[in-house]
């Protein structure tokens, strides 16, 4: 399953007023984005910054051309634009705000533990990627941020076989 994250912030003074209509999501609304495979959907926040993370069932292209093709999730859109300043990509380092909802969506999805236990197994990033059905860069930045906090990572080795060791 796909992953997409998101970053926006709240207008100044806009807090209470996002609040209330997130309070009121449409149903049309909700049902444009079951029809896209989005579940699991989170938006989280911290003073005036928000965290969207969601996972998509039919992939990140299926779910941003089903939102992309609605007036509905038009019609949200530009009822949302006076409060909020956002971008939605899929998983790209092409800006700033981008790269940072992705790291949040890669420490909101990858737990370290299996990480490091797929890691200490032997298991490359497009390896645990695969067996985590999760997608490759979202695994490459979790690595990334578990380095950069101090973990040690052993880089892998490669096994000769005794062929290759008579050839020496």
């Amino acid at each position: 399953m796909e992953h997409m994250a998101w970053k926006g912030r709240i207008k100044p003074g806009c807090k209470a007023e996002y609040q209330r209509r997130h309070a009121e999501i449409w149903p049309e609304m909700v049902k444009v984005l079951k029809e896209a495979g989005i579940c699991n959907y989170s938006i989280f926040y911290c003073k005036d910054e928000l965290f969207g993370y969601y996972e998509c069932e039919k992939g990140v292209a299926y779910a941003e051309k089903v939102q992309a093709e609605s007036p509905i999730v038009d019609r949200w859109n530009e009822y949302m634009k006076d409060i909020l300043e956002l971008e939605m990509d899929p998983v790209m380092r092409e800006n700033r705000m981008e790269y940072e909802a992705n790291i949040f969506a890669s420490q909101a999805s990858l737990p370290d533990d299996t990480i490091l236990e797929y890691i200490e197994n032997g298991y490359d990033i497009q390896q645990i990627a695969r067996a985590m059905s999760s997608d490759i860069n979202l695994v490459a930045l979790k690595v990334d941020t578990l380095i950069a906090q101090g973990y040690q990572l052993r880089k892998q080795r490669r096994i000769r076989s005794k062929r290759n060791l008579q050839h020496r």
